[in-house]
């Protein structure tokens, strides 16, 4: 799946599909409370109001830089609180090749923040040594997000996270700490969209006279841009991710932004638009 943004191409690489058990993130968006958002269906939830989520990586092209925004989950990784997600042997690597994107092709890797399946690919093993995946690329880190998680004592799976996807990283020298605001390119400016996690970005693409947001995790399913107060057990401050919502949201409604969510499933990409007192997404 491909998007073009005036001279920048935006490719979707799968890692991971799945319908239903996302309770455990979004509790509110029981089936009975997503059926009445019609709209959901079919790309988004399912007709048993089950929602329909994906992990997946984008590969941003300008003219002059291969970027991959989120490294998913990774294989060969332990000590992750779903059990699924340990041990992993997928083929993304390959798929990522297959899709023209060799892994010696990408200059730059853009971490939106520094969970679990944001980070995996950052690193493979090789030898019983973590690696970078990308040997070639400059990593760009929240320097807020690294330093709020390498400071958390009460978090020994963002310990692992970090041991196995990020200090790796850091130690083979390939890491640039950037602001929440920073400019990568001509083409590329972060945004701050806070409350998931306190360095949490998201990703504006402006080329050409046409822009696209790469939303990161300040939402994480299409059901809460019509339930912008649906937080997720994940969100390190909720109260300030609604805020962030509702203030993105609003800033966004009614204009030709394409908006590219990073866990949403099936079209993965719309225009958000007014509904009644609220928003839908128009794919």
């Amino acid at each position: 799946m491909k998007w073009q943004i005036g001279d920048v191409t935006v490719t979707k690489i799968v890692e991971l599909e799945m319908t239903g058990g996302s309770r455990f993130l979004l509790p509110q968006a029981t089936p009975e409370a997503v059926l009445p958002i019609t709209w959901l269906q079919p790309h988004f939830a399912d007709e048993n109001g089950r929602l329909r989520m994906s992990i997946h990586s984008f590969i941003v092209e300008t003219p002059d830089r291969r970027i991959v925004v989120d490294t998913c989950l990774g294989n060969d990784k332990q000590g992750r609180r779903i059990p699924h997600w340990n041990d992993r042997d997928g083929p993304f690597l390959a798929d990522i090749t297959a899709a023209g994107f060799p892994p010696e092709s990408i200059d730059t890797v853009l971490c939106t923040h520094l969970h679990v399946d944001h980070v995996g690919w950052n690193t493979r093993l090789v030898d019983g040594k973590w690696v970078p995946t990308f040997p070639r690329a400059r990593y760009l880190m929240g320097r807020t997000e690294y330093d709020h998680w390498r400071t958390v004592k009460d978090r020994p799976d963002m310990a692992n996270i970090l041991a196995d996807s990020v200090t790796p990283i850091i130690e083979s020298g390939l890491a640039t700490m950037v602001e929440t605001n920073e400019r990568i390119c001509d083409e590329i400016t972060l945004t701050p969209t806070l409350g998931h996690t306190p360095g949490h970005v998201s990703v504006m693409i402006q080329s050409k006279g046409e822009q696209a947001l790469i939303t990161g995790d300040f939402m994480h399913h299409p059901c809460q841009i019509a339930h912008p107060e649906w937080s997720t057990l994940a969100d390190s401050d909720p109260d300030q991710g609604i805020e962030t919502r509702r203030r993105m949201f609003q800033r966004l409604a009614g204009t030709p932004v394409l908006i590219i969510g990073t866990h949403f499933a099936g079209a993965t990409a719309g225009k958000l638009v007014n509904d009644g007192d609220g928003y839908r997404l128009d794919v």
